[in-house]
């Protein structure tokens, strides 16, 4: 024993160094009727300081005992030893597999000597199970413990944190601090996320500890301090002694090398703090800090806010949104007429308030019609905070002052650019008929190949997408001129722009063969192009001596050789041979007439 001891302090004398640490912080906050409990147990069989021969359990048992109104809302199980990790375990014949690790390392001159910790949430099996015997087993850091008892550093162990609620209890608020930190010589650690509001009343303010290695036989300059104030706990925790290993709940101080401590800290908490600071120093004890618990008694509420719908309309610059104010994991409603402020990239667009009062857990919705400045862009961030009065203060004390605010991105919905589509002329068929092919218009309108475009004979179908015209490559207009609507989608928003259908006059055909002899074929002047288009025509066939043989017109028979004019030779038959015509049509596209011969044979 003498001779382990003066290794240790020979060791010392050589310098040591922690090269591997995290930092304790805030893994989890409960606010309402809650408190907690810690169990567990060593796995060393005594102090490791005064082992006269090296050993570790691989497993140990510990008892939860909670009232039975003590109702459990979380449990944390973290383990711990010596070497770089033994990370799967058995709880209760439950196999376990780490969800987080820490790791520290510490070099005592030529010693370089690694610690573990594991963390697994086993919330749901201590719920099922609730009160009884727990047993850790599996955990072996057989390995490394003749190494670290150079040192006088070779441990095991585990713990349970619970947190449980009972509707008795005062409204508190519980954080719970991870990390793994360890001294000699100094560690401050600051606990952040407090929230104080009655010190006085406060008679159940407390902190818990989770360490390691702590020994009761060591306890040179070994302090434990919150805000400057050193805590102790006597018998079982002097001051000059706090990481002994002892647990305050059970009231033991034969925790070999493990410390699941508590201490009432109403005494050490102003008003209005909302952090804490802790120091621990120690000229000798090796002390790794892993967890750390807070209990505050804080009446407070806690409000958040979360968009729901953003109800956009095409080439509005209004937002219909619903939002919801939360006071949730609060230990106290929230007031009613707490301020809404909505902002548009920082631009303060509106304000709001809640209703009613919130209860704990409870919540209230409401819907806002916002309308963005002309100079906030089309995409935007949309930003909704709660206890903001305008000018970003609030005027609710809450639990936490950083949660206020919800943010989405917000892009505002434009139709679609359209490019300008010129009129479509076809030869008209006949009192303004005519074909017409636009199948190509569609690459023409968009100006995104992304857009999908269709063509409709109304406005109204063309807004609501019904009835599309399918033959765009040859359609038919009964009447023109005649405008077609064109509807151009980008997916989300349409614009509806249209083009003309003209039927235009074009240049009639003239077939100048007849053969008056009622067989079928070429029985009369037919001319295309001609009826029912230049409808005021006046058609003119003369013979070959200039005389006027026959005048017809748009309410006239074609021309059968029958001479209804000058004088009649054969009757009204016109005899064979070369006749010339004159076609005026009677047309402002055709100033002149048209003219030329025409063959007549029987």
């Amino acid at each position: 024993m003498k001779i382990k001891i003066l290794l240790f302090f020979l060791l010392t004398l050589l310098g040591c160094n922690a090269v591997l640490a995290q930092d304790i912080s805030l893994y989890q906050q409960f606010n309402g009727r809650y408190d907690f409990q810690f169990f567990g147990n060593t796995l060393n069989p005594v102090e490791n300081s005064f082992q006269t021969s090296v050993s570790v359990f691989t497993q140990s048992s510990a008892s939860l005992n909670l009232p039975p109104a003590d109702q459990i809302e979380k449990a944390y199980l973290y383990w711990a030893g010596s070497g770089t990790g033994d990370f799967d375990v058995t709880l209760n014949g439950t196999d376990l597999t780490a969800e987080r690790t820490f790791a520290h390392q510490r070099i005592i001159g030529f010693l370089t000597l690694d610690f573990f910790s594991a963390f697994v949430d086993v919330t749901t099996q201590v719920q099922t199970q609730g009160n009884g015997l727990y047993t850790l087993s599996n955990l072996d850091v057989s390995g490394f413990i003749d190494y670290h008892a150079q040192a006088s550093t070779n441990f095991a162990g585990w713990a349970i944190i619970v947190i449980y609620k009972n509707p008795a209890l005062p409204l508190n608020q519980i954080n719970v601090y991870d990390g793994l930190q360890a001294v000699p010589d100094e560690i401050n650690i600051t606990l952040d996320n407090l929230s104080v509001i009655d010190n006085l009343g406060a008679k159940g303010a407390k902190i818990g500890f989770l360490a390691w290695e702590g020994d009761s036989g060591i306890s040179v300059n070994e302090t434990l301090r919150i805000n400057g104030t050193a805590l102790s706990n006597p018998p079982l925790n002097p001051v000059n002694n706090a990481f002994n290993g002892t647990n305050s709940f059970t009231n033991s101080s034969t925790l070999y090398n493990m410390d699941l401590d508590v201490y009432n800290i109403q005494n050490n908490i102003q008003i209005g703090d909302t952090s804490a600071n802790i120091n621990l120093t120690s000229g000798q004890d090796f002390v790794m800090v892993n967890a750390i618990v807070t209990k505050l008694n804080s009446q407070l509420p806690d409000a958040t806010i979360a968009l729901g719908n953003i109800d956009r309309q095409c080439d509005s610059r209004q937002l219909t949104v619903d939002y919801t104010v939360y006071n949730l994991n609060s230990t106290n409603p929230l007031p009613h007429t707490t301020p809404i402020a909505f902002y548009a990239d920082g631009v303060l667009i509106g304000t709001a308030a809640t209703v009613a009062d919130i209860p704990i857990d409870g919540s209230e919705s409401g819907q806002v019609t916002l309308t963005i400045p002309d100079n906030i862009p089309l995409n935007f961030t949309l930003k909704f905070v709660v206890d903001d009065n305008g000018t970003g203060t609030g005027i609710v004390a809450e639990l936490i002052e950083t949660n206020n605010e919800f943010a989405s991105e917000v892009t505002l919905l434009v139709s679609p650019e359209t490019n300008q589509l010129p009129p479509l002329e076809s030869c008209n068929l006949g009192l303004g008929s005519a074909n017409f092919a636009f199948s190509g218009y569609d690459d023409l309108v968009r100006t995104d190949p992304l857009q999908t475009v269709s063509f409709y004979e109304t406005a109204e179908d063309a807004a609501n997408g019904a009835n599309p015209i399918i033959g765009t490559s040859n359609y038919h207009a009964l009447t023109t001129p005649k405008e077609i609507f064109v509807r151009v989608d980008n997916g989300i928003c349409f614009s509806i722009t249209s083009f003309m259908l003209i039927a235009k006059n074009c240049p009639p055909t003239v077939y100048n063969y007849v053969s008056a002899n009622e067989d079928g074929t070429n029985d009369s002047f037919f001319i295309a192009g001609l009826r029912d288009i230049f409808v005021n025509f006046q058609l003119e066939v003369y013979n070959r001596w200039g005389h006027l043989v026959w005048t017809g017109n748009n309410n006239s028979e074609d021309w059968k050789g029958i001479t209804t004019k000058g004088i009649r030779i054969d009757g009204n038959n016109a005899p064979d041979g070369t006749y010339f015509y004159v076609l005026d049509l009677h047309d402002p596209g055709y100033p002149e007439p048209l003219t030329g011969f025409l063959y007549l044979n029987r």
